[in-house]
């Protein structure tokens, strides 16, 4: 098989879906690697490396997509790129689609089979593919809000950690998966006072048992969102339904009630924001506020550290890439259910139910199509 990879688009993405080990490791195993000139400089790997390790460079992203079979990227098309998208291609990136019509229907119109990192499942529940960039999401949440709780970014002032004598900040996360553990983790080292929240009362026994009291934990309902918001300094949302949207766990007037100059970061955003004042911002213009709240909605935040981020993405995805190029979709599918659970759009019909819902259009069951 062919692989492509092209340069990403996305305002200020930085990453690119390979390095030059998981190029080694197709090569070997007897595929060809077409790398856009200049795709991995963002996450400071040059043309020379890929090459090294036994990839051809190609001059632009047309060339990639016009010649791979398969295509890696890191986030989902932009709508310049729609006109790249083909019958019989294989797109394996991350895709949110339920939070994007216009791309869902760009994949189904163009006959693209498109896999999504984030619905990659296995049986335990667990996201494989998600984790590393929930990983390093979670792990900037506290310090991107620290920054805009300084006063000069907006914030009201309040160091997270304080100082002898002054209370630090109250940090509230609100989701305890991947990416809230690693939030809280992080701010809890940052000295701050945390609070986690979640209906899983056993992820919640996790972090006791893991940081054995340093961070509280609450179950989460309506009274303790609202009582623990509203005091709050920063607060992450970090919820996720596998591959639909997010719930709006946080009200307006929730927000209308926080402290003016507090931060809300929504690593959420992705699949639609937890926070119903969330909407996308970028790494160009990452915040705006509302009620005097400044909301920081960045759809890409790994991106800003895209060398660790490359890596950490590439180690949970190559052997997923390497199954796919081996077998091809029904063969690795057939042998990994896992993996087929990825599988959002194949051969332009949706096969991912809650994509299908969150745009009102109707799904089929990929078996059936295979």
């Amino acid at each position: 098989m062919r692989v492509g990879v092209p340069s990403e688009l996305k305002d200020n993405e930085y990453r690119v879906a390979i390095t030059p080990a998981g190029v080694r490791e197709l090569v070997v195993a007897g595929h060809e690697v077409i790398v856009e000139q200049g795709a991995g400089t963002g996450s400071s790997i040059q043309d020379a490396a890929f090459e090294n390790a036994g990839a051809a460079i190609v001059p632009d992203a047309d060339a990639v997509f016009a010649g791979a079979d398969m295509v890696l990227k890191v986030k989902e098309p932009i709508e310049e790129e729609f006109h790249r998208l083909r019958d019989g291609l294989i797109l394996f990136t991350y895709l949110h689609l339920a939070a994007s019509e216009a791309v869902t229907r760009a994949l189904i119109e163009s006959g693209t089979t498109a896999i999504a990192y984030e619905t990659v499942e296995l049986p335990d529940g667990s996201l494989p593919l998600l984790a590393p960039m929930s990983e390093v999401a979670g792990r900037m949440a506290p310090q991107c809000g620290a920054h805009y709780l300084e006063r000069e970014n907006g914030g009201k002032g309040v160091l997270l950690g304080g100082v002898s004598g002054v209370r630090p900040a109250r940090v509230v996360v609100i989701g305890a998966g991947m990416a809230g553990q690693n939030a809280a983790w992080i701010a809890q080292g940052m000295e701050a006072e945390v609070i986690i929240l979640d209906k899983n009362i056993n992820r919640l026994r996790d972090v006791d048992r893991i940081h054995q009291g340093k961070i509280k934990t609450l179950a989460s309902n309506r009274l303790s969102v609202e009582e623990t918001v509203t005091a709050a300094d920063l607060v992450i949302g970090a919820v996720l339904i596998p591959g639909a949207l997010a719930p709006k766990i946080v009200t307006e007037d929730v927000i209308k009630e926080m402290q003016p100059g507090s931060v809300v970061v929504d690593i959420s955003i992705d699949q639609g924001g937890c926070f119903e004042t969330s909407k996308m911002t970028t790494h160009s213009d990452p915040t705006y506020v509302v009620h005097d709240v400044v909301h920081y909605c960045v759809g890409n935040m790994p991106g800003a550290v895209p060398h660790t981020s490359t890596y950490g993405l590439t180690n949970a995805t190559l052997p997923y890439v390497v199954d796919l190029a081996n077998k091809g979709v029904k063969g690795a599918v057939a042998d990994d259910p896992a993996l087929g659970l990825g599988v959002n759009v194949y051969q332009g019909q949706i096969v991912y139910e809650p994509v299908a819902e969150a745009h009102g259009l109707e799904s089929v069951e990929l078996q059936d199509l295979l």
